[in-house]
């Protein structure tokens, strides 16, 4: 049975390589989904990852499974429905690298899966279960991700949650960080942005990221600041971890996603609860994973740009650290 199990997105995202010369933008087409990238770089840091889901019975859908297969993620919880079309993305850049999204996704059919597509057999013997909010978008796939948490924390699983907040995706922000406190309230690690930060609380990363500890009893919370780093803490410690800012960033898409996969792999590696890692230990952790996301901005896409754990190491030998 695999270390970790996620739910989710599974899609394609076209992204932007330039204007045509009326200006429209020519897009590349990627592997991607946020839960996806999270598993491909936790399986490079080597956790074996299963994936569960549900695709098209179209040529993307069939790729998709296809290249989630040759990454080494397991794909016996991918459901192919021939009824619906698989989502697709859409990912326009700025000059710094940073994105815009637009979805076909009306329904998409990652919005399609049901409780009774769940493979229950992975749920209930992994050792992390992660999740994020697109799922709990639409139903009927908020019913399947509910079904899911319940039963991979019954099961003992740890419990992972990345929001990945996607304003376009909801009616609107007050049903969003309904759906975003949900998930924190079931988590035991929660990635979260600065941006999901200020949308449900208000509040600094670093203040806010404290809150999540104290109020809501997440037993650790890693706050992504983007070029700034990530803010940690848990009930021992809390503090910054700054980026690598040296790395030539031409495409963010998946930088959290890396970051968060590879985070929890080493939380997992640690053989320690979350809770109990002490400041030096979250230190390390966090620089490895900014190290893992920094290096795959310096490429395209999401699955594509997961650098090899090799590679992060040796950057940071690099640097000393």
């Amino acid at each position: 049975m695999p270390d970790i199990v996620a739910l989710g997105e599974l899609l394609v995202d076209f992204v932007h390589k330039g204007n045509n010369e009326y200006g429209y933008p020519v897009m590349h087409a990627n592997p991607g989904g946020a839960p996806c990238n999270f598993l491909c770089a936790a399986k490079s840091c080597g956790a074996s990852t299963s994936f569960i889901g549900k695709v098209g019975d179209d040529a993307f859908g069939h790729m998709l499974i296809h290249t989630l297969e040759q990454y080494g993620i397991g794909t016996k919880g991918v459901v192919v429905d021939p009824k619906v079309f698989t989502t697709l993305a859409f990912v326009t850049l700025d000059d710094s690298g940073d994105r815009t999204f637009s979805f076909a996704r009306k329904p998409g059919a990652d919005m399609m899966l049901t409780k009774e597509d769940l493979r229950y057999s992975l749920l209930r013997n992994t050792r992390v279960f992660h999740f994020g909010t697109l799922s709990l978008t639409d139903e009927p796939s908020r019913e399947a991700t509910c079904e899911a948490v319940r039963i991979a924390r019954e099961s003992g699983a740890l419990i992972t949650f990345d929001p990945n907040y996607r304003a376009p995706l909801w009616r609107g922000e007050s049903d969003a960080a309904e759906q975003i406190l949900w998930g924190i309230k079931h988590a035991d690690v929660v990635k979260i942005s600065e941006e999901e930060i200020h949308l449900l609380l208000n509040e600094s990363p670093e203040e806010g990221a404290r809150r999540l500890v104290e109020k809501f009893d997440v037993k650790l919370v890693l706050a992504t600041m983007g070029k700034k780093g990530v803010f940690f803490a848990n009930k021992n410690a809390s503090g910054m971890v700054f980026a690598f800012t040296d790395l030539n960033t031409i495409d963010t898409t998946g930088a959290g996603d890396i970051f968060g996969g590879s985070a929890v792999y080493q939380i997992m590696a640690s053989g320690k609860k979350p809770e109990d890692l002490n400041c030096e230990e979250l230190t390390g952790i966090c620089r490895f994973a900014n190290a893992m996301a920094g290096i795959s901005t310096t490429r395209s896409g999401g699955l594509p740009s997961v650098p090899k754990r090799a590679e992060a190491e040796e950057y940071l030998k690099s640097l000393g650290l």
